[in-house]
């Protein structure tokens, strides 16, 4: 058995919503841009899907971090880390995007 297993799998299972997080907005607003009869510019749905993929890849980041935080032998205190932080601000962001977006197409 893997060495701290249930702390691994946690860190997996917290990257893996953040991924279904990215997929669903992204997914909503290019969803949003189809139903109506308006024609968005190419540039929105660049910016919603490039934004997601920014997500995937700081969560990734974030979850790589963490690993190495678990395998370590010394103790660490249980701080934020920068990414956390940079996640959070990302996806508000991103939803502030997703609805200046279903704005524009409504």
């Amino acid at each position: 058995m893997i060495a701290q297993y249930t702390q691994h799998a946690a860190n997996e299972r917290t990257f893996l919503a953040w991924v279904r997080t990215a997929i669903a907005v992204v997914g909503f607003g290019l969803a949003a841009a189809r139903l109506g009869d308006i024609h968005t510019p190419a540039w929105s749905e660049l910016m919603l899907i490039g934004s997601g993929g920014l997500v995937v890849l700081v969560a990734y980041l974030r979850m790589l971090s963490v690993r190495r935080r678990i395998i370590s032998p010394k103790q660490q205190d249980d701080e934020p880390l920068a990414a956390d932080v940079f996640l959070i601000a990302l996806v508000v962001a991103l939803m502030v995007m997703l609805a200046m977006f279903a704005v524009h197409v409504t």
